[in-house]
């Protein structure tokens, strides 16, 4: 016998309203008369509204053909009221919608972006803020009405599967990023959503997999970016995750969806869930806990709805709420003020934007004896390693961008005017022709090509002809699957033994060697790195990474990128690796695919405990003091910044007002970032405030004036409910990453305050 969640609304009330649908005049939705429009609504109107009208590969029905071809799923449209159907994209990283219509030969394109991961690298916020702004310009040019990103997970563990579509490890850092994204959206009249609520840290099992966790991690790690983003960019929606928190299905959560988003966090806007098919989750149950669109949608959780309605399951009111959401959603947008889209967006212009953002997003890991930038003598360089002339872009999944074009380090090192040795090339071009050639079509993305092997005496001849080797190792990746340790995140064979025939080779002639990470996630370095002269992380640097890599190279751009993420000398140092399916290959349970029995119960797989708390990436790393490959925070440049005058005074509101010159020290001109960390309960450290300089000439300064919050500061009590700042000194490091200290101030805290209360649900 089912549960009744709510009292049904009684006959009469029931009644009246059908009167009201027959006799009144049906009103045309506009921003002003939801509610009014929501009267006039019958019980299949209203089901029809939570409910998508599906995608053409997914279901087999729907308007995105008729709206914008290879849209995600649109809203399902009720002509009698003015409600028009909506269209929504997934685009993390650039919209991910069809370049072909039928019967026409012009091609649709659309920008493609550096992925999450090197966007949060250039730690620039005003920036990222740029990168939204044009991807909203080219939705809403092209007739969309919602973007399904930012991707704002955390990079729990170095090889979670999504981890390139996500931003950072640490949760302030993640949250500043995402909510500079969302404007920037938005700012075009066009929604944005947070994905995905919340803990979906894995992909494997995603569907099923239940998180374990206590109230203080959940909070402070997990749960802060997106409360961080709803207050300070009001996103129009967010996308409630697949998983199980502490037994609790996400898209089914009262507790989350409800009590926590829109009563803790203020969120104002509509909950949309992951993609699903019926049979995965009760459709009734998802309305009743603030899921206000079921996507892509079918005619079984219509079905569904409708009879947990006569069953009592579902009140009608529960029904109302989330309805009267959906219709302020479709208020907002331009659907229903019709207009003419260009579908003509500045594509030249989004393309620059893209390049400044990969340019920013590069980090130098490496640079022994100013081997970088290159010398103005380099006259041809001897390129190595598949990647460096099929070069990865963007990832796959949701995340892949069909871009118009992109630049590999051919066309980069020929565009910044360095010649490149034809002989390699073409041993590569040939292959990697080949290859493509043979594969099927895949509308998510292809994998990346296996390395291959070079005869030695082609290295050898390059050694004797060219100036310089540049090696690039690629990794792509993609939603559905996490990465697996012994051939994602550790170099293959061949990879080793390309790295040391080079280096051999090269340092044999007296030349430099330059490796380049194109690379989706985490990869380990401590073996081999050592071999290179230099080390350059471009993560997928977009539909432009050839030019922002090879301007890096050869000096045009200072590198200015910082990681996001620590790099750990061996993946069993991380804190997770223990509770995370770095080495699981048994049955995948994704997309439509069916459900991963759960006897017996697999350990992270069915469930994964969260047993490392508050000890994630750096805070675990930094307060046991655990030596790492390269810290939180880390990033070379070519030049060299002082800091100084560092002032730190309490605001009227509580917060405090940290003010810190950067002077550049160095010979040419460049961008510092400056990290702020503080002690928290338990902690060494934790991110509590950043800021990015302009551009500074050599012997040029600039004051950053940075806030810190009393919440920055604060942790979270389980027994109080409550985020607590604790009485003490708080030394502030203020540094270039969260091992280099420059200067420190400090906060003195009287007595201990309690910041602000919250609800104690989700235990």
């Amino acid at each position: 016998m089912k549960r009744k969640l709510f009292t049904p609304l009684s006959m009469g009330a029931m009644a009246l309203a059908l009167v009201m649908v027959a006799c009144g005049k049906a009103p045309q939705l506009t921003r002003d008369n939801v509610d009014d429009v929501l009267a006039h609504m019958t019980l299949d109107e209203k089901i029809n509204i939570v409910v998508g009208a599906g995608n053409e590969t997914f279901t087999g029905y729907g308007n995105t053909k008729k709206l914008v071809p290879g849209a995600a799923g649109t809203t399902s449209p009720i002509p009698r009221l003015g409600i028009p159907p909506t269209a929504l994209t997934d685009g993390p990283a650039g919209l991910r919608i069809d370049t072909m219509r039928e019967g026409q030969s012009r091609r649709y394109y659309h920008t493609g972006f550096p992925i999450g991961t090197a966007l949060a690298s250039s730690w620039n916020q005003p920036l990222i803020y740029e990168v939204g702004e044009a991807i909203g310009n080219e939705a809403h040019e092209y007739g969309l009405d919602l973007i399904f990103g930012p991707g704002m997970n955390l990079h729990r563990d170095p090889l979670g599967g999504r981890n390139f579509e996500y931003y950072s490890e640490d949760p302030l850092l993640t949250g500043k990023m995402a909510a500079a994204f969302v404007r920037g959206i938005q700012s075009q009249h066009v929604g944005a959503t947070l994905k995905h609520f919340a803990v979906n840290n894995q992909e494997t099992n995603r569907k099923d997999v239940d998180v374990r966790i206590a109230q203080r991690p959940l909070r402070e790690l997990y749960l802060k970016p997106f409360e961080i983003a709803v207050r300070e960019s009001d996103p129009w929606s967010v996308m409630s995750a697949y998983n199980m928190i502490n037994g609790q299905q996400c898209m089914e959560s009262r507790d989350l969806l409800t009590t926590i988003l829109r009563g803790d966090f203020g969120f104002r806007g509509f909950v949309v869930s992951d993609w699903a098919a019926p049979g995965w989750r009760d459709s009734g149950r998802e309305i009743w806990a603030g899921n206000d669109l079921l996507a892509p949608g079918t005619a079984q959780q219509r079905q569904e709805i409708k009879a947990a309605v006569k069953a009592g399951t579902l009140s009608v009111a529960a029904l109302d709420s989330c309805a009267r959401r959906m219709l302020q959603f479709v208020a907002r947008t331009e659907r229903i003020t019709p207009r003419t889209y260009s579908e003509n967006p500045d594509l030249k212009a989004h393309a620059i934007k893209s390049r400044e953002a990969a340019e920013e997003g590069i980090v130098l890991l490496e640079n022994h004896n100013q081997t970088l930038p290159l010398a103005k003598e380099t006259r041809r360089v001897g390129m190595f390693g598949v990647s460096s002339y099929n070069f990865i872009s963007v990832g796959t999944g949701s995340g892949n961008v069909k871009t118009p074009h992109t630049v590999n380090l051919l066309e980069g090192f020929a565009n910044v005017g360095v010649e490149t040795n034809a002989d390699v090339a073409q041993t590569y071009q040939r292959i990697i022709r080949d290859t493509i050639a043979a594969r099927a079509y895949d509308p998510l993305g292809y994998a990346a090509i296996p390395e291959l092997t070079i005869d030695s005496a082609v290295i050898a001849r390059s050694a004797q002809t060219d100036d310089v080797a540049i090696i690039t190792i690629g990794r792509s990746c993609g939603e559905g699957a996490d990465r697996l340790h012994a051939t994602e995140y550790l170099l293959s064979d061949v990879e080793h033994r390309l790295i040391a025939q080079v280096s051999r080779a090269f340092h044999a002639a007296q030349k430099r060697v330059v490796v380049v990470l194109n690379v989706s996630g985490v990869v380990e370095v401590a073996s081999w790195r050592s071999l290179a002269d230099a080390v350059v992380l471009s993560w997928l640097p977009g539909q432009e990474a050839g030019d922002a890599v090879c301007r890096v190279l050869t000096g045009k751009v200072c590198p200015s990128g910082r990681l996001t993420m620590t790099f750990p000398l061996r993946y069993e140092d991380c804190s997770t690796h223990d509770n995370f399916p770095y080495d699981y290959h048994g049955p995948k349970a994704i997309g439509n695919y069916p459900k991963i029995p759960r006897t017996p119960a697999i350990k992270n797989v069915h469930y994964v405990d969260y047993v490392e708390g508050m000890y994630v990436g750096y805070r675990y790393f930094d307060t046991f003091n655990r030596p790492v490959a390269y810290p939180f925070g880390f990033g070379l440049s070519y030049t060299t910044f002082a800091y100084s005058d560092a002032v730190c005074r309490a605001q009227a509101d509580g917060n405090f007002a940290l003010s810190v010159k950067v002077t550049n020290t160095g010979t040419c001109a460049g961008k510092e970032v400056v990290q702020v960390y503080a002690p928290v309960r338990s902690l060494r450290h934790q991110l509590v405030a950043f800021g990015k300089t302009r551009t500074l000439q050599p012997g040029e300064s600039e004051t950053l004036s940075l806030t810190i919050t009393q919440r920055d500061l604060a942790c979270f009590d389980e027994a109080q409910n409550a985020w607590v700042l604790d009485a003490g000194d708080y030394t502030l490091e203020i540094g270039a990453n969260a091992r280099d200290a420059r200067l420190k101030a400090h906060i003195q805290v009287s007595a201990p305050l309690v910041v602000e209360r919250v609800n104690g649900v989700l235990r």
